[in-house]
């Protein structure tokens, strides 16, 4: 097996991470990366002994020697032009979420990857959590019998929702309740879902940011089964430090419930008092060990492009996620359950920028 050379597009929060897990990885023999921030490219490059550092993406798309590409840019427009040119180049290409900004492109990328024999997979980090690794283990053995339901509570604190919210008014449902929807389903997998109801609950961040603190979903599958998933993004800035999450997985012999809330490692300083470390969601590097998901979905994404291994985010179901989450948001505008799959008039009116909109 040849070494990968590996292009990151994006070297921020999540770029980052995935810039230095690809540096340390043996199956990488070059990381060359792209930013626009000067000093940012300059850290991380020194970071990676990147090969080659440029403000320009398109220089690491067109680079002939470049295997795979990571597209960790924000904001979230920019993910289909990357991800497409990436992709016509003949890269492997891992796409944080989401997936693209509407249906048609999403369709476009997983047809460019699927007509290239190309490894294309999405960002959603939270399969690689060993505790929701453990969900899937228990309901995909039968230790639960069968599952009726699935109850997923994600929340984080304001100021990383007002970073979010400023650079995309996409909804809480496509940019928080999108990893919970990807692990239900991948849970409940062949199932598939059929219809959906949401609601918007307003308040902190209607006045600065115009945009909902909290989406609620009931999704129903195939067979009956109900997923309910409320994501926030409104917590005080005090606690947790970043994200907070709690599971309930029932089933007909047994029931999990996940605590996910970060109160495990208390750190209390004279100057800063009680804070909650180790509560990204993508992870954190301490010294010598890396405590989080991201580093381990990074490795996963260079072993399928290396050993020629099926990716674990399969992006025809982020699809699936997408449509969910689309239908979502129009059906909190609209008040009213939606059926899928959504019908052209449905999408038209969803992609037409009704995403926030206070009912």
């Amino acid at each position: 097996m040849s070494q990968l050379k590996v292009g990151i597009i994006g070297t921020g929060w999540c770029g980052g991470i995935r810039a230095v897990a690809s540096s340390r990885s043996a199956l990488v023999a070059e990381v060359h990366i792209a930013e626009t921030d000067a000093d940012r490219r300059q850290e991380v490059a020194t970071l990676t002994s990147a090969a080659t550092a440029t403000a320009d993406w398109t220089e690491l798309v067109d680079h002939p020697g470049i295997d795979a590409i990571m597209v960790s840019a924000t904001p979230e427009d920019l993910h289909h032009p990357m991800a497409k040119a990436a992709l016509t180049a003949g890269k492997h290409v891992l796409l944080e979420k989401p997936i693209a900004l509407t249906l048609d492109e999403a369709d476009e990328l997983i047809g460019i990857a699927d007509d290239g024999g190309l490894k294309f997979t999405i960002g959603y980090s939270q399969r690689f959590n060993a505790k929701q690794a453990m969900v899937k283990r228990a309901i995909t053995d039968g230790t639960l019998g069968e599952v009726s339901s699935i109850l997923v509570s994600r929340h984080i604190t304001r100021s990383l929702g007002a970073k979010i919210s400023s650079r995309t008014k996409l909804s809480p449902a496509a940019m928080e309740a999108t990893h919970d929807l990807d692990f239900a389903f991948w849970c409940l997998e062949p199932r598939r879902p059929v219809r959906v109801y949401s609601q918007n609950a307003w308040g902190a961040r209607e006045a600065t940011l115009g945009v909902p603190d909290t989406q609620y979903l009931v999704v129903t599958m195939d067979d009956g089964t109900v997923v309910s998933v409320g994501a926030g993004m409104s917590l005080p800035p005090g606690y947790p430090n970043q994200s907070s999450t709690w599971i309930e997985v029932l089933g007909t012999e047994g029931a999990v419930l996940v605590d996910a809330s970060h109160r495990d490692v208390v750190l209390n300083t004279v100057q800063n008092g009680v804070q909650f470390p180790l509560s990204t969601m993508p992870g954190e590097y301490v010294d010598h060990v890396y405590a989080g998901p991201m580093e381990r979905e990074t490795v996963h994404f260079l072993e399928a492009v290396a050993y020629d291994r099926p990716v674990l985010v399969d992006p025809h179901l982020a699809r699936v996620v997408m449509e969910v989450y689309v239908a979502a948001d129009l059906s909190a505008e609209l008040n009213e359950v939606v059926s899928l799959p959504l019908t052209p008039d449905q999408i038209g009116l969803a992609m037409a920028g009704l995403y926030v909109n206070r009912s």
